[in-house]
Formats: C-alpha cells, structure tokens, sequence
C-alpha cells in the first residue's frame, strides 16, 4: 500500500510509491510547501525535508507528480507540537449519561473517520477540535454496550473505550454505565499517615484456600464476611486482618487486566501486573462477571467492609505499561502516540514488559490523573501504589499528588522508586534520589530489604539476621528511616516520612522460602526465629512498615520465586500455618500494637528522629537502640547470633519488658545488664527519672 507518514517537523516519509527528486505537502487551503529527497530508508521508505517546519494540521496530503496521497501521522505524535496542537486536557471523554442522553466522545487525533456501534448499532460521529470525536445519542444508553469503529492509517478497526467504567465478560466491548458512588462508609483516615501498617494482599489468594472459611472463595465478596475461621476454629478473612491491627490493605492490581478468563477464573491465575482497563474492576473477582455493574458493586461492597473494620485501602495500580502494547485501545486509536520510543525509534522497554507509557505527554497524564480521580470518587479508595513508579514522570507523579491532597482524609501514596532504563530523562523520573520533589510520596526501601536478607538477585546471600550480622554498619540509618540531616551522608529519601520498610512483598521469595534455602544448615525453630527478628525490625524502624500477607505466619510458595501465573496451590493464603503457627502471629499482632501504642516509633521528621533515637553500643554482632518515649525509655535489642550475648542496659533500674522473642518468663529486668538468647528480638522500657 502507497503511504505518506508525517515524521517530523520537516519531515514526510514516502513507503511503498515512486521516488521523485521532490514532492508537495499540500494543505486544505491550497498552500503547497515543497520537500526535496533527503535519503533513503531501508527498501521502502524515503525521507523529504523542507525547509522550515511544517505547518501541523489534520488534513494534509502529499502531491507526488500527479497522483495526491493522504499524509498520516507517525513520528510527529511524539514531538511537544503534537501536544500543542491536539491535547484536549479539559475534553470529559468516555460515556457520559446526563439527563436522558449518553454522550460518546473518543480523542483519536490520527483518525480519518469515526463511528459509534452501540448495542450492535452503527451511527458515524462528528470531528471536535483538538482531535476529539462525539456523539449525542438522545437516550440513557446505560447497560448497552459499544465499541468505536475507526478509520486510522488507511485501516479500519473497532476499537473498546480505553475511558469504559465497564466491559463485558473479559473485556471485549465496552459497555455505558453511570458509576455514581459504590462505596458508602467513609474513609477511616489517620491523624497522621506515619501511623500506617501496610498489609499486602491478593483479592484472590486470600480466601481461595479450602480452610478460609469463606463461601465466595477467591473473590472480592470473600473479603467481607465476617465469622469465617478454619474448621478448627481459628479467624480468617477480614476478622483475622483486624484482630492483626494493620492499619491499610494494599491490593494487588484489581483493575480489568489479562491471562485470566473471567469466566472461568478456575483455569488459570494471574497477579494483575498485565493491565487492560484501568478505570474497571477485574472480572474473574466478582461473582458474576457477565454482568457489567456487579463487579463494581461488589468492590464497593468489599471497601466498605474494610472501612467497617477500620482498615483503609490502598490500590496497587499499573501505569508504567499495558499488556499487549499492539492490542491496546490506546495503540488503535493514536497509534504512536502512548507509548515510549528511544531515538532510534524503537519501544521503550525499561519496564521489561515490551513497552513503556509515556507519562510526560498530555494527554497520557490526564488519562492517568483522572483514574486516580475516579477510584477516588466512585469507590473512596485510601492510597495507591505505583508499579515501578521509577519509570514515570514527576509531574504526573505531582498532579496525582494535588489532587489526593483534594481529599480531607489523607490518601497514602507509595511506589517503587527504581531507576529503570526507560527513554525519560533522568531528572523527570519519579526515582527516590529525587523524593524532595513529591514529598507526599513514600518509597519501597530495598536497601532496607537487601540488608536484612541478602540481595533478592542472589537466593543464597545473608544480610543481617541470616548471616550473623552482616551489614550491621548499615543498620542505624535503616532504623532511623532512611532520611538524614547530614549532607555527606547518601539517605535512601528525603525525609522520614517518605520511606517504606520491607523485607518481602508479592516480588521475589518470600522470606521463608529464602531462609530455607540460605539457612538450610539451621533448624525449622532457629528459622522462625530469624524470620521474626526480620518482621520485627520492620515494625519498629522508623518509617512506614509493610508486611506481605502471611509473613506473619512463614508463607511459603514452595520455593516459586516468581508466582505470578503459578496456581493456587503456590501463591493461595494457607490458612492451616495460621493454625500451626498461632502463637507467632501473636508475636506480630504484639508488635503492632506496641508500634501503635509509643508513638516513638512513628517520629514525624527527620530531627525528632535525630532528638530521640539513640544508637546503644552493643557486643558484634548484636544491634541496640533507644527512644526516648514521654518519661520513659525504651530499647530495641536484636541478637542475629548463635550465640548468647550480653548486652549492658543504657542505665540502671528496673526495665520492664514490653517483648521478647527469646521466651523470658520475667515481667521486669533489674539490673545493669541484659541476657539475649541466640536469634533474640527483645523491647523493654524504664520510667525516666
């Protein structure tokens, strides 16, 4: 086929025609401007420049001797002028339902023509400014479904709503909704957002397991019944997260996403890290996936449960990529145009998926603020976490920011801050080097991670509290939130209250599955031992600590290390360790209500933290600290040794012990020193005098 591509701004490119000396960019009002050969492309292609720009308009033809041929857009939907030219930033898109009628309006720039099929009936649509597209049909067309049929590139394609609230039973045509509010219990909230304790959580896995207790096994209704416990009597489900006191959930993707047949959910598994839809709920969570609106109600009817028992929830949301960039609604309808390109012209793919969203052009960003705007407003959603948020741009990352600061409960924001090889400049990446810049975005610490494990990349390597103390020079700054008051120092973020703490998450093995490899040397009891002390340092560093679901009692995925298409039986919450390991769940639950209780241990600032932590001088490999709790001290002893150490107390007196992990029987320590068994964890405190 014969084609003309506009590339650049003093650029078109012939493919697949003759090759004059030069040709004509003829415009619709009879300006011709000329191009002369420039050089040649691979077999079919060949490239004509002007001499100035080229004026940027809709139409425009080429004059190649006598013959006209259509100019289409390629290269030149990734220049600034495209933006200036086309970005409908104010446009309201997608199907909106006002007062009787339904409104269809698409922004697709590089279309030809466009129509409307809905509810099987085809109805051509009118061209707007600014490469927008409408149609006002004069009735409620709620429930009906649609698709738009566009003429792009010399080709015609029926393309879903990329802005659907809705879609049909694995996302094959969009369908009209009116959203409206589905959640109604009001955001639980916190005075203050460094009192957060995240708790990671796949809709699916949680109660898909045969002993959850729960009757809609596996879906977001499972989450919330209330009563359910193992056939031994013990808690599941939401009661168990509330007995737990973790103050949010974190979601694994619940919006539209592939590999999973809504229908037939049973057939396969997927995390949700492949999104279609972003602004509809996945399909294969509800109970009735053919109906459209059921799945989001029942997300309102699963937030609301949450709400009720106190907990917030925070979305883990996609905006880095798209499943099948060549599939997607947004590629059809301007193709070029939402996705990253290097300069020799090939897909971004610092994501390592294939493709890369271009979050720094206009019309990408206001697609992705106004998703955070509706699971804001539909479905009162308490936070969002970006995957791998190194990788898009901090003005959007800005834009999201004012507009959850729009909220009156505070909306808990946190990312991946990785710099990862995407075609972005380095100083618009949302990376944690650049955290003063978003300073109401906190940020995974993997040096947190990676220090008290080993490095996730090497499956036998030791950190501090499975290698005998390794990296216990890191550890002061760790434990004091990873920010720093001293200019020489290299802190992971800018502030205290921009850090998450981790040491195992969905990613990767879990932490069991690691030391069963790493410590395979020890026995199952010194194991445990070593996991608590890791879950405990998380909860009583500074920052935000993050749990993944079923840390708290070792779960294991049989040693997948990357189990986001892996069944049931791998990734699934096993409510039966629940059972087996009750009394260290009970170990976490006490640490999370220590935290809670002595706000010491959710300092608001770099300097309080500098005023009131004080690193202890301890035996190697035995790490201590103090904080200096309103007239009492308390300190945090961690024994990653073998061995038994003893440490000397910061002052004399009559310490209580608040928690151990190292099976004391004494209420209260009197003395000057302190006995730690091998693999110990030990809190204690004192009235000040």
């Amino acid at each position: 086929m014969k084609q003309v591509w506009f590339d650049e701004r003093r650029t078109l490119v012939l493919v697949n025609t003759w090759r004059p000396r030069i040709i004509y960019a003829v415009y619709e009002d009879g300006t011709e401007i000329e191009l002369h050969y420039n050089q040649q492309i691979g077999e079919k292609e060949a490239a004509y420049r002007a001499e100035h720009p080229l004026p940027l308009q809709k139409r425009m033809s080429a004059r190649i001797g006598e013959e006209l041929l259509p100019v289409f857009f390629r290269g030149i939907v990734r220049d600034p002028l495209f933006d200036e030219t086309f970005a409908a930033v104010d446009a309201e898109l997608g199907a909106v339902v006002r007062s009787g009628t339904t409104t269809f309006r698409v922004w697709t720039p590089s279309a030809e023509r466009v129509s409307l099929i809905v509810d099987g009936k085809k109805k051509k649509m009118e061209e707007q400014p600014h490469g927008v597209w409408e149609l006002i049909v004069p009735t409620d067309c709620t429930g009906l479904p649609y698709v738009y049929e566009v003429a792009i590139h010399g080709r015609r394609e029926e393309v879903p709503d990329p802005y659907a609230k809705a879609v049909t039973a694995n996302s094959m045509e969009s369908v009209v909704v009116v959203p409206g509010i589905r959640a109604e219990k009001e955001r639980p909230g916190l005075a203050n957002l460094q009192d957060s304790i995240i708790y990671e959580l796949h809709v699916r896995d949680a109660t898909i397991h045969p002993e959850s207790g729960a009757s809609a096994r596996g879906k977001y209704m499972g989450l919330t019944e209330r009563g359910t416990t193992t056939s031994n009597g013990f808690s599941t489900g939401l009661d168990y997260l509330e007995e737990l006191g973790i103050t949010h959930v974190e979601l694994l993707p619940i919006n539209d996403f592939a590999r999973v047949d809504d229908n037939h959910p049973e057939s396969s598994y997927n995390w949700g890290y492949d999104p279609l839809f972003f602004q509809v709920p996945e399909g294969s969570y509800a109970t009735r996936p053919a109906d459209p609106e059921n799945r989001l109600d029942e997300v309102g009817s699963m937030i609301d449960a949450f709400h009720g028992a106190r907990i917030g929830v925070i979305l883990d949301v996609v905006f880095n990529h798209v499943f099948i960039m060549e599939e997607s609604p947004f590629e059809k309808l301007v193709p070029g145009y939402y996705f990253r390109r290097t300069e020799s012209g090939d897909l971004s793919n610092g994501t390592g998926v294939g493709n890369d969203t271009a979050t720094e052009r206009l019309m990408v960003r206001k697609f992705f603020v106004e998703t955070i705007d509706y699971w804001l407003r539909t479905f009162r959603v308490d936070g969002f976490r970006f995957d791998l948020m190194g990788a898009l741009d901090v003005e959007t990352m800005q834009q999201i920011q004012a507009r959850c600061q729009e909220e009156e409960v505070p909306v808990m924001l946190l990312g991946e801050g990785w710099d990862l090889p995407t075609a972005l400049a380095p100083e618009q990446k949302t990376v944690n080097t650049r955290a003063g810049e978003v300073p109401g975005i906190r940020f995974f610490n993997d040096l947190f991670r990676d220090t008290m494990k080993g490095s996730v990349f090497d499956f036998l390597d030791h950190g501090f509290v499975n290698g005998q103390g390794r990296y216990r020079e890191r550890m002061p700054q760790l434990v004091k939130g990873s920010a720093s008051l001293n200019e020489a120092a290299d802190p992971h973020v800018n502030e205290v209250n921009q850090t998450v703490n981790y040491v195992e998450c969905h990613d990767n093995h879990t932490l069991w599955d690691r030391l069963e490899e790493s410590n395979r040397l020890e026995s199952e009891s010194e194991r445990r031992s070593l996991h608590q002390l890791a879950s405990a340092l998380t909860l009583v560093s500074q920052g935000v600590p993050f749990l993944h679901a079923g840390q708290e009692f070792y779960r294991t995925k049989d040693g997948e290390g990357n189990s986001y298409m892996s069944p049931d039986w791998i990734n699934q919450l096993d409510w039966t360790r629940r059972e087996q390991f009750d009394d260290d769940v009970k170990v976490i639950r006490a640490l999370i209500r220590i935290r809670k209780e002595y706000p010491a241990f959710r300092l608001r600032s770099a300097e309080m933290v500098e005023e009131r932590l004080h690193i202890l001088e301890t035996p190697q490999p035995v790490f201590g600290f103090s904080l200096l709790e309103a007239g009492e001290d308390i300190v945090i002893y961690a024994n990653p040794s073998s061995k038994m150490m003893e440490v000397q107390l910061p002052s004399t007196g009559s310490w209580e012990v608040l928690l151990s992990t190292g099976e004391k029987t004494e209420a209260s320590l009197i003395g000057e020193f302190l006995t730690l068994r091998p693999r110990e964890f030990t809190i204690a405190k004192k009235w000040r005098r």
